[in-house]
């Protein structure tokens, strides 16, 4: 029998997180060493998603993963957050870990991106969903016995009333044409907090929902900032977040 590849996996809280985890973790090829998350390090949120540290430290406890975090300042720029990346990648390849598994599907840009990163820290990437078809990948999470609420959305593409929703088949139907079912290209985040991955569900209570907007960087060049801004109109739009609370 072959040794299985050392790997930690890129952990969102979400639910395309939370399935190709599912999918890894039956894959005698890896052992997973570590959950690996960004944090807002001035809010104490995970990066995009907005939910609370205490929360993505009960979802690593429930899957039984030990959580490493990776601190980000508020919007750093693409050098900033990619020196802090290789450098966590240096110290976690001086373990003996040689891959980085991820939850992407099919955005072509970004697994470049992430491939050409990993590959300056001596890993490769692994990507469980690649190319499979959203709707058949959303119909199997939900069949699975996953349950994910919608923690963040864009108002570029959905409106206040999709945030704080549980994912099922009335919120796929509800869905406009022009949303991906799984919020693959930003559209909307979740947070996952039952299924099979999990020992127990992560409890919790909703709290308040609010609008956010993030300023226009003071240079033109809005790719220079590592969070989502790649089109030209990225700072026209806000986020309406629902904010988790840890029973």
């Amino acid at each position: 029998m072959s040794v299985p590849q050392k790997a930690i996996f890129n952990w969102s809280s979400g639910k395309d997180s939370a399935l190709a985890l599912y999918k890894i973790l039956q894959n005698p090829d890896f052992k997973i060493e570590y959950l690996l998350t960004s944090v807002n390090q001035q809010y104490q949120r995970i990066s995009m998603h907005g939910a609370r540290v205490e929360l993505l430290e009960a979802q690593a406890k429930s899957i039984g993963l030990p959580l490493k975090i990776i601190q980000i300042p508020e919007m750093p720029t693409m050098e900033v957050y990619d020196t802090i990346m290789f450098e966590t990648l240096t110290d976690i390849k001086n373990q003996g870990i040689t891959h980085s598994i991820f939850g992407d599907i099919f955005l072509e840009d970004l697994r470049k991106y992430r491939e050409d990163q990993l590959a300056k820290a001596g890993f490769k990437g692994v990507f469980p969903l690649w190319k499979i078809e959203t709707k058949d990948l959303i119909q199997e999470f939900i069949a699975l016995g996953f349950k994910t609420i919608v923690v963040c959305v864009n108002e570029r593409y959905l409106d206040k009333s999709f945030v704080g929703r549980i994912i099922d088949q009335d919120f796929i139907n509800d869905l406009p044409e022009n949303v991906d079912v799984c919020g693959e290209n930003g559209e909307f985040h979740t947070f996952t907090f039952d299924g099979p991955i999990f020992s127990e569900p992560i409890d919790f209570e909703i709290g308040e929902i609010v609008y956010r907007k993030y300023e226009r960087p003071k240079t033109e060049d809005c790719s220079n900032t590592a969070c989502d801004t790649s089109t030209s109109d990225a700072f026209d739009f806000g986020f309406w977040y629902c904010d988790l609370i840890k029973k």
